[in-house]
């Protein structure tokens, strides 16, 4: 691939929903670089836009739909001043719907799924070679045989000081209430090898804190280069040997894959930040049982007991589905008992929405929107609550504050202390990307705010909160 093909086009990618896309985002970026297409915020000049799905959330296909009828008056603004703009789908929709989109907005001239898109310069390729842009788009939504990993390009125009590296994809866990295995396809994990390799150019182009991502990142099981395989908690100790790696993260996580290696290594390694989402979805195990979880409440809770053992002040983040089918008055309480005696520094939490294809679509037992409504009301006023009460014991602690942008006031950045939380602060552009002790002051609904007590920390020992039963109201 020649590497000193000059730009001379634009890229803009609109990225929705999870962090995986997030990174496959800046992949398909970094594999149009060589290509001549350079990333821009603007899509009203850009030659390729690309629209990166997620299928997650209710009326996702729908946002798809209606973001393609504002581009397409875009591309005949673009035809009428004799450019040629290329509008591509990605993603999980795109995996989804296939043929169905170029068939409903004859507009789009690409579409590929997850999967495929280290094949982006070939599809552009085919697409600029279509009749004037008439005809049937391009679509490539298969499972290819080979490892897209292995066709990307090792360079990377950088993510800045918070990286996203993804290791693990795809699931085979079959919730009843997901399209995951279906658009992601089953689980697969990148060799141990690729992985540090990524990693250590990811630090080396000033990166300090990664996080690991797949959809089920602590199923992963890759190939050590000792010849033996890995599980997420020997490659944690491996990447926190890299020098000048200050933090790592991992999400999103199952239950069922919290072995004791990985348990052990979040009291082991100090890289490895004291925050861990680990999604639970209902505290009901007759509702667990029917979102085929494979995991009761009471696991979920002696999980939290080991991780907390072995690290005290370990904070939690999860998600929750209220409203799901046949969920009673009994079950719900049960889903706030366990918010209660879990705690959490943070959740997502939202209405039971049918996904098409998934076998909970089609139980006959669904709920009313307004129950679902109302739920959804007293679960999130009881997580609110308690990410206040988590925020505001973080008063009077000193964090080191990785800063990663510029706030919304002149002479403020904004960064993450080790527990996740926006930290605010008055401080010189010449910290943005680097780690400071930040006293921290105010404690918000959201956010932190503080003021810098040095800039000369040890990046890895923060300086504890209280311990969960004292921060979370009852």
């Amino acid at each position: 691939m020649n590497k000193t093909v000059p730009v001379s086009k634009k890229l803009h990618v609109k990225t929705y929903g999870c962090q995986m896309n997030v990174y496959d985002s800046a992949r398909m970026a970094d594999v149009m670089a060589p290509h001549g297409y350079a990333s821009s915020d603007r899509v009203d000049d850009a030659d390729l836009v690309i629209l990166n799905t997620c299928h997650i959330r209710e009326k996702a296909t729908e946002k798809v739909y209606s973001e393609l009828g504002r581009l397409r008056l875009m591309k005949e603004e673009a035809a009428r001043q004799g450019r040629r703009m290329l509008i591509a789908v990605a993603g999980c929709v795109a995996q989804a719907e296939g043929e169905e989109i170029v068939r409903r907005a004859p507009v789009v001239d690409m579409v590929f799924g997850p999967q495929t898109y280290h094949r982006l310069p070939e599809l552009v390729i085919r697409a600029l070679g279509r009749d004037g842009g008439r005809g049937a788009g391009v679509v490539d939504t298969e499972f290819p045989a080979e490892d897209k990993f292995d066709h990307l390009p090792e360079e990377s125009q950088g993510q800045g000081p918070a990286a996203f590296l993804s290791i693990q994809e795809g699931c085979d866990k079959f919730c009843t209430f997901c399209v995951v295995p279906y658009t992601r396809g089953a689980e697969f994990s990148r060799p141990a090898t690729a992985i540090l390799q990524e990693a250590r150019r990811l630090v080396a182009s000033g990166t300090l804190e990664i996080t690991l991502l797949g959809q089920n990142v602590n199923a992963y099981h890759g190939a050590g280069p000792d010849g033996r395989d890995w599980g997420l908690g020997r490659l944690i100790r491996a990447l926190a040997e890299i020098d000048g790696l200050a933090r790592i993260r991992y999400t999103t996580s199952h239950p069922r894959d919290m072995d004791d290696d990985l348990i052990a290594a979040h009291g082991e390694v100090p890289a490895l930040m004291p925050y861990l989402h680990l999604p639970v979805q209902s505290g009901s195990d007759r509702v667990l049982d029917t979102m085929n979880r494979g995991h009761t409440a009471a696991d979920y809770r002696r999980i939290v007991d080991r991780l907390r053992a072995a690290r005290p002040d370990l904070a939690l983040s999860s998600d929750f589905i209220v409203g799901f089918p046949g969920e009673g008055d009994r079950d719900f309480a049960d889903t706030l008992k366990l918010v209660r005696e879990i705690g959490y520094a943070q959740a997502y939490s939202f209405k039971y929405s049918a996904r098409p294809g998934t076998p909970a679509a089609s139980v006959a037992d669904q709920l009313s929107e307004a129950a679902k409504s109302d739920r959804l009301e007293a679960l999130q006023q009881l997580l609110n609550a308690q990410q206040r009460a988590f925020n505001e014991a973080a008063v009077g602690s000193v964090q080191p504050v990785l800063f990663e942008r510029r706030g919304n006031r002149p002479g403020q950045l904004v960064g993450r202390g080790p527990w996740m939380q926006s930290v605010h602060a008055e401080a010189p552009d010449r910290l943005l990307g680097v780690q400071v002790d930040v006293a921290i002051a105010l404690g918000g609904a959201n956010s932190l705010s503080g003021r810098i007590v040095t800039v000369d920390v040890d990046p890895v020992t923060p300086s504890p909160l209280p311990p969960p039963a004292e921060r979370v109201p009852a």
